[in-house]
């Protein structure tokens, strides 16, 4: 006997205020290099997290250029990854309160990461965006882009992260 899958689309998951506090909390916070980077969350839904570090001093990775370091170019993606699997994860168990959701955090870890650096990393700030390609039971795969204040495409990511 074969079952009749159903046409209604699911309801879209909106995440409770202490369950997106407690997301940037934990990477704007609690993660210390993050706190570093200057790595501020400005949007968070199950399908598209966003983020913005403003350029200053400490980021220069070529003084002649005021150029950001390769390594805020490519740590900027993988955080960004991070938040967008932990935001998947929290969509998948919204029948579990918040705080047992960001709980779900300490499992997270980066697998692997791959970064295409496009342009050089001169802007006064970069917006990162991240979103889960898939969620499986014990690996995530996610895509990343990294963009200057003008809104141009500096650099590409893909990673994969352990959910369990």
């Amino acid at each position: 006997m074969t079952r009749a899958r159903s046409t209604t689309p699911a309801a879209p998951v909106e995440f409770e205020p202490e369950f997106v506090d407690g997301l940037k909390k934990i990477f704007e916070e609690m993660i210390v290099f993050n706190q570093f980077l200057g790595l501020k969350v400005t949007s968070v839904t199950p399908e598209r997290v966003s983020a913005r570090i403003v350029m200053r001093p400490a980021l220069v990775g070529h003084y002649g250029y005021n150029r950001a370091h390769g390594g805020v170019i490519s740590a900027g993606p993988d955080n960004i990854g991070a938040l967008a699997v932990m935001a998947a994860l929290g969509a998948r168990h919204m029948d579990e309160p918040p705080a047992q959701r960001l709980h779900r955090f300490a499992k997270v870890g980066t697998v692997d990461l791959r970064v295409d650096y496009l342009r050089q990393g001169i802007s006064e700030y970069f917006d990162l965006h991240g979103q889960v390609m898939r969620l499986g039971s014990r690996v995530a795969s996610t895509r990343m882009e990294f963009y200057g204040a003008d809104g141009q495409l500096m650099s590409t990511g893909a990673a994969a992260y352990m959910v369990s």
